[in-house]
């Protein structure tokens, strides 16, 4: 695993009126050390959206709906996973939260056939006149990921 990245399980309590689940909580500062926004977005069957980072910033992603490849990727220099992809699964099937710290790159591929909803929570607020966002294209070869689906 990526050096800082971290993963929380989603505990559902399920009865016959539904399901009650939290995803953070204020106590939770390993986490999210701050809170700076809380965004949602929906991508459509297929859609890779990759690869950014930041420099000031800490990620952390949930997909309540539909299903997506996650690829992370260290470019931190002073890492000692420097270089390194991480892969994780996320959605419907694999609730989880997945912290992802500054300085690693990230992006998503939705797969299966209806769109995939994430919610994400950021240490700092988006600043329009001054982005950190940093993009890199989603088939760089430094990262070389494969995207494509490997059937087995």
């Amino acid at each position: 695993m990526i050096e800082g990245v971290k993963v929380k399980k989603i505990v559902k309590h399920c009865d016959d009126r539904g399901f009650f689940a939290e995803l953070i909580r204020d106590d939770e500062q390993e986490l999210l050390s701050r809170f700076g926004q809380a965004s949602w977005s929906t991508s459509y069957p297929g859609v890779i959206k990759a690869f950014h980072y930041h420099e000031k910033q800490d990620d952390l992603w949930f997909f309540p709906f539909g299903n997506a490849q996650v690829v992370l990727y260290d470019l931190r220099e002073d890492a000692l996973t420097k270089g390194q992809t991480d892969v994780y699964y996320m959605g419907e099937e694999n609730p989880i939260m997945l912290l992802i710290p500054k300085g690693v790159a990230h992006g998503y591929r939705v797969l299966g056939q209806k769109p995939a909803t994430i919610i994400y929570f950021t240490t700092e607020s988006y600043k329009a006149h001054e982005p950190d966002e940093k993009r890199i294209p989603w088939n760089d070869s430094k990262i070389n990921f494969d995207w494509k689906t490997k059937n087995r």
